[in-house]
């Protein structure tokens, strides 16, 4: 059989949303009821400990340091350390601010669910958002739909968590079309842009605020609505 010509695409795996929650589970503990969230930026094994580096976020400092205390007052957690200073701005309302701080803490390997999917193929693609007591994960995996039900049966069974897929689109070999010419925007304004649309800002009711995807690039809020603007008038004018 010939090669895909230029016009056709191969799938090569499928991008999955992922909505979990997990007993024992600090991250879901501290922003269950508590203000702000976390990012999570990775989970590494040190010692038979989980030891993962974290984006703590809220709307004040006083708000960031409820939270950094509410992670180290957690019994789930056995130490937190923070590995850059608090950094407040000027939120886009007036009289506003938004604040972030990076976290080293480590805990108890058991109740990390990190583990279980990548060892099942399911490879993060971006920061888990970790807000209101649930994890929100985006990864990519090879499998089939089968084997993805499968294995997320596995990890269901495993942790005793509820996963529920948000969606799962197929991965191309080519870059995908879209009903937008993106090759206008700027860099910032692209990365801006296609993090609002994949976490689903566009949705109504809203599923992510601008201060969690503003937390994610580690910029103010107002300096993320302003590409956002920027980005949409650029695509919305078919005049060019």
């Amino acid at each position: 059989m010939p090669p895909p010509g230029p016009t056709e695409r191969s799938d090569v795996g499928s991008r999955l949303q992922l909505d979990i929650w997990h007993p024992d589970c600090w991250t879901l503990e501290v922003t269950a009821g508590g203000p702000g969230g976390l990012l999570g930026h990775g989970v590494h094994r040190i010692d038979d400990a989980a030891t993962g580096r974290f984006t703590a976020y809220a709307r004040s400092t006083g708000e960031l340091e409820e939270l950094v205390d509410a992670i180290d007052a957690s019994s789930l957690v056995d130490s937190v350390w923070t590995v850059e200073q608090n950094h407040a701005t000027e939120g886009v309302t007036t009289g506003t601010e938004n604040a972030t701080t990076g976290l080293i803490v480590r805990y108890d390997l058991a109740n990390s669910i990190n583990d279980a999917l990548v060892s099942r193929g399911f490879i993060p693609d971006e920061p888990v958002r970790i807000t209101g007591g649930r994890e929100y994960w985006t990864v990519v995996t090879h499998e089939d739909r089968t084997a993805v039900a499968e294995k997320l049966d596995e990890v269901r069974e495993e942790h005793s968590a509820s996963v529920v897929v948000e969606s799962m689109t197929a991965l191309r070999d080519d870059v995908a079309d879209g009903m937008f010419r993106t090759d206008r925007l700027s860099e910032r304004q692209r990365e801006v842009f296609e993090l609002a649309r994949r976490r689903h800002y566009y949705r109504w009711p809203r599923e992510v605020s601008a201060a969690e995807l503003a937390a994610e690039l580690d910029i103010a809020e107002s300096t993320f609505l302003e590409h956002l603007r920027k980005a949409e008038e650029k695509l919305l004018d078919r005049s060019e």
